[in-house]
């Protein structure tokens, strides 16, 4: 059998994904933007072969358990379905980004995944379809079936939530990221989210904002504002965990370095350097920037952080075929 492999590249949400509207389907409450980063990624080799006796998934070289392949196949079977495929397969899968630790693992997992099946499978999906099936595996992977900023529209259905890319952001965009924790959260992304949305009476608030927010920054990386651009990522990241507080009971992913992280930014931006920072659901600090100021920002993080916690990304690419 001929091996498959397919990158895909994590992406960080500058309009937040934070809620389902449909836990099954994994239709979100709102749409949500990122940009896709070249220095976090995921690849992924799908086989179909009759010889295995079940599927078998491999993560970074180790043989995983039931729990962590029972999700896996769930996810395969949405392909073995639409293509009459009724084999076993192995996955074997690559990442380069600490897993389930805010750093977007799922979502350049899934989305490699997902191209890795469509190979394997020869259903031949469009982009656009590979969104909508990596979407059903983890929310943001809709995304990084794209490189440059992309759109999750939430669309009305499970057939139109999808994701469309923007813009290449090939214009001086970069982003340091400071990795202040690698180990794996103690509360995921997915239950994080179902808590807010159930307990949080900020909720409401959150949803009404984010979609004035993504009308404006879609205007700003339009006329290419990166200002407007970064104050809006910054807003919209901060309303985001002030909906977690509100949880009951309350969620913080912050650790005290995050808030150093958090303040040195604002303490940049004071001396007139553009840097705008922004979180996912962990405790780690992503810095927009121009790609041209980023060695001089991560410099200066490195007076309060390990080089090895400090990692500057450009704008990466979407789906990419390493091998047939």
């Amino acid at each position: 059998m001929t091996e498959k492999k397919v990158r895909a590249h994590t992406n960080i949400a500058l309009i937040k994904y934070w809620g389902k509207r449909d836990e099954k389907l994994i239709l979100p409450a709102s749409s949500s933007l990122s940009l896709t980063l070249d220095a976090f990624y995921t690849d992924t080799s799908v086989v179909f072969d009759d010889a295995c006796q079940k599927d078998t998934f491999y993560l970074n070289d180790v043989l995983q358990n039931e729990i962590a392949t029972k999700k896996v196949s769930q996810f395969l079977d949405l392909f073995r379905e639409t293509a009459g495929i009724h084999s076993p397969a192995l996955i074997k899968s690559t990442n380069f980004v600490p897993t389930a630790a805010g750093l977007a693992s799922s979502a350049s997992g899934m989305a490699a995944l997902a191209g890795a099946a469509n190979l394997a499978s020869g259903l031949h999906l469009t982009n656009r379809e590979l969104s909508l099936y990596a979407r059903r595996g983890s929310g943001s992977a809709t995304r990084s079936i794209y490189g440059g900023f992309v759109e999750w529209q939430m669309g009305t259905s499970s057939a139109d939530s999808y994701a469309v890319p923007i813009d290449d952001a090939d214009w001086d965009i970069g982003m340091l990221v400071v990795v202040v924790n690698s180990r794996q959260k103690e509360l995921s992304s997915r239950e994080g989210m179902k808590s807010t949305v159930e307990t949080s009476p900020f909720y409401s608030g959150w949803l009404e904002s984010t979609t004035k927010d993504l009308s404006e920054i879609k205007e700003a990386i339009r006329s290419r504002d990166f200002q407007k651009m970064g104050e809006i990522t910054e807003s919209n990241g901060m309303k985001m965990h002030g909906t977690m507080l509100g949880a009951n009971p309350p969620l913080s992913y912050w650790e005290p370095d995050s808030v150093v992280a958090m303040q040195l930014v604002r303490q940049l931006r004071q001396e007139g350097m553009p840097c705008y920072f922004t979180m996912d659901a962990g405790p780690n600090v992503k810095v927009l920037c121009r790609l041209t100021d980023s060695e001089k920002i991560k410099k200066r993080f490195a007076d309060f952080f390990n080089p090895n916690q400090l990692i500057v990304a450009k704008p990466g690419e979407g789906l990419k075929i390493l091998s047939e």
